[in-house]
């Protein structure tokens, strides 16, 4: 069982309920002097504030998931669907896995732990618990998560600590209060390998295993996911988790050996239906391969435990994950499940799909509003990663803002006092039935193509992805979506972060001196004796060998290796980098040849004539990183014309407003090409339709606007300009 439980001593749910109705008493106040306006009548107001634009197409948002945000919810049209006789902590769990929410136990706050050195990252792990985290959070670089030694890796410690040997883990594991801090740790594709070390470290010292919790844990699928292969077949995979579960369970009750990363759809661009729906059908793939193998319902969905990605709609985020545990709750009920196990345990981070390279800082805004929804929605445990992770590994700064961020939220903010604070929210009640039925109908999609393997073999949730990955560069490409900092209000001043690259050849050397060490002091025939015996259906053996001092690529070795199976990967995007890489090739031409795009306005008339398409025009241009020269405006078009060409510009804006216009551009347009005959004229504005020709005949090339491409106009004139083939 995990420490999500549904026992009536926790809490006297009938003494809560009467001592709410007993507070029911508010005084009288007197509103008779303000008459309710009818829908109709804000409405009205509405569109008369709107001047002119359509009500529906500017009070009304479409969301990638299908869903509309309506401007406003209802009592009335939400009353069927409140969740009038159901209480957090039961029924379908909807409204949370615990009764008394966080009141009792706070959700976890489980920082990442990085470093590549095995002390290191000890050290690290200790910190965080002196400052305020509450479980261990280990995260392994590359070779390790494909059980290989550092001595094959190209680069140790690229995402995280580097564990070869049993001495590493031992290193790793020094001095942790594991008997009261769980313990994180994802472990690729199979955990047996680092799974067994960690149980002849503990075992070797003294340590209980009945008090080990938290996971160690695989998502074989997720991994295929995301490298569009499996180093062993998936029924090997099965073999040795299966193996895992049944030791797990009579050994170390409380630790979970599976873990459905999302990160892998989300990172590919999915919308949250898609994400939610996914990580079911992996879940549903999982609990099958484990009753096939002999487990109990029971004891598969105990060994389960889920990761999802938050997003930046904050409301969909609250709303997909009170939708994901009663959907969850039916699935093991469906496979036999007893009441106990149908909570659904939810791990989650922020999405590191929003995160940016420029102006990284805004990244604590987005993480802070992540970490919210999250709570809301009622997660068990957040890892809050550093505002710099799309650039570096985090240092103590920004280790520290991610961490007290949370902090905050439990001891300054009173989130922990709130029992299902997003429930009877009309809106969120709505959008938690709306999403509900559409992860529903997709899991359903899924489960009749076979399931997820076999939907992954077909490439179904890969095009669906791609789809949604394309609708979002799309919106981000003309700025309907707003990536602040990126696509929208470029810090011109900004300072890159230090990459703070490591030296992955000196790591090797420090890692392969220790690892020789630990080896000379081996019994070499004894390891070979042990590894000689190891069995993929019996996890002591593997533990036997690992305690012997078997290092990790040895024990991938004798559990087997081969060829698995192959998809089409789903790979890893974040949705500024092409805006980043814009930016970036303008700095290395400017870097390199000392020039950059020059951008001349052309303002004409008074400051508050030109001022506000000169002002949008600047930042639209400036997410290029490029140079736009301004001024404070010309009286006549020779003034401009003049000025044009003595900037030398690459381009030039006519800036002013659209009833100047008819006389401005027939008159200006022609002077400006032919003082500068190379440049690109654009219009800032949009031209009427009975003047499009007119001005296109006076030499406008193209326009600036809100609908314009950004990204698109951006490279054509680094194309132009020679800064990008």
């Amino acid at each position: 069982m995990s420490d999500v439980k549904n026992d009536s001593a926790e809490l006297d749910l009938q003494a809560i309920i009467k001592a709410a109705e007993s507070q029911t008493n508010f005084p009288d106040v007197d509103l008779s002097e303000f008459t309710p306006p009818t829908y109709e009548e804000w409405k009205q107001a509405c569109i008369d504030l709107l001047k002119g634009a359509p009500f529906e197409k500017k009070m009304y948002t479409k969301t990638y998931e299908g869903i509309t945000f309506e401007p406003m919810y209802f009592r009335a049209t939400t009353e069927d669907i409140l969740p009038k006789n159901s209480f957090p902590g039961m029924d379908n769990y909807l409204r949370g896995a615990r009764v008394n929410g966080y009141v009792n136990q706070p959700w976890g706050v489980a920082q990442s732990c990085d470093e590549t050195m095995p002390d290191e990252n000890n050290a690290l792990l200790r910190h965080e618990i002196d400052k305020g985290s509450t479980i261990y959070n280990v995260k392994l670089d590359t070779a390790t998560l494909n059980a290989t030694c550092a001595r094959e890796a190209d680069k140790v410690g690229d995402i995280g600590v580097s564990l070869s040997c049993l001495d590493d883990v031992e290193t790793l594991l020094k001095g942790l209060k594991l008997d009261q801090y769980p313990l994180y740790v994802y472990a690729g594709q199979s955990a047996a390998p680092l799974l067994s070390m960690i149980v002849a470290a503990l075992k070797k010292n003294g340590g209980d295993l009945k008090k080990l919790k938290g996971f160690i844990g695989a998502d074989p699928i997720g991994e295929l996911v995301a490298n569009g292969k499996l180093n062993q077949p998936l029924d090997k995979l099965y073999d040795e988790a299966a193996a895992i579960g049944k030791w797990a369970v009579y050994n170390a009750p409380e630790l979970k050996t599976f873990l459905v990363k999302s990160d892998a759809y989300v990172n590919g661009g999915a919308n949250d239906v898609q994400e939610i729906a996914y990580a079911l059908s992996t879940a549903v793939a999982y609990m099958r391969a484990m009753l096939e193998r002999g487990a109990t319902p029971d004891q598969a969905a105990e060994l389960i435990m889920f990761q999802f990605s938050m997003g930046e709609n904050f409301f969909m985020q609250i709303a997909k994950l009170r939708a994901v545990r009663p959907i969850w709750a039916e699935i093991v009920k469906a496979f036999g499940g007893s009441e106990e196990v149908r909570h659904m345990h939810i791990h989650a981070r922020p999405s590191y799909f929003f995160k940016t390279v420029y102006d990284p800082y805004v990244n604590m805004l987005r993480n802070t509003t992540e970490i919210f929804s999250g709570v809301v929605g009622g997660v068990d445990s957040f890892e809050s990663t550093p505002f710099d992770e799309a650039v570096r590994k985090g240092d103590e700064f920004s280790r520290r803002i991610a961490r007290n961020v949370q902090i905050i939220l439990q001891e300054e903010f009173g989130m922990l006092q709130p029992i299902d604070p997003a429930g009877g929210s009309w809106a969120v009640e709505t959008l938690t039935k709306q999403i509900k039925e559409k992860i529903w109908a997709e899991f359903q999609a899924i489960e009749s193509k076979g399931g997820m393997v076999a939907a992954l073999k077909e490439g179904y949730p890969q095009e669906a992805i791609a789809k949604v990955l394309t609708d979002r560069l799309k919106a981000a490409d003309s700025r309907r979506d707003r990536i602040v900092g990126t696509n929208m209000y470029a810090n011109m001043l900004e300072e890159r972060l230090d990459a703070r690259v490591e030296n992955f050849d000196e790591n090797k050397k420090i890692r392969l001196a220790a690892i020789d060490k630990f080896r000379a002091s081996l019994d070499e025939a004894a390891v070979e004796a042990a590894l000689a015996k190891v069995s993929a259906d019996d996890f002591d053996t593997v533990i036997a060998a690992a305690a012997a001092g078997a290092p990790i690529r040895k024990l991938r070795e004798a559990l087997g290796n081969g060829e698995g199976e192959t998809v089409t990967a789903i790979k890893a995007h974040r949705r500024s980098e092409k805006f980043e890489k814009l930016r970036a090739a303008t700095e290395a031409f400017k870097a390199s040849k000392g020039d950059n795009v020059k951008i001349f306005l052309a303002n004409m008339g008074p400051i508050p004539q030109h001022k506000a398409r000169a002002d949008f025009t600047t930042g639209f241009l400036q997410v290029g990183g490029f140079d736009v020269l301004t001024n404070n405006g010309f009286a006549t078009v020779d003034e401009a014309a003049a000025a044009a060409k003595d900037s030398g510009a690459d381009a030039v804006v006519i800036c002013s407003t659209d009833p100047t216009y008819p006389e401005i551009v027939p008159a200006l347009a022609p002077k400006l090409h032919e003082v500068l005959p190379k440049a690109t004229v654009y219009l800032a504005g949009t031209a009427p339709a009975e003047l499009v020709e007119t001005y296109k005949a006076a030499g406008i090339d193209d326009y600036i606007n809100v609908r314009a491409n950004c990204f698109k106009v951006l490279t054509d004139l680094q194309t132009k300009k020679g800064v990008i083939a």
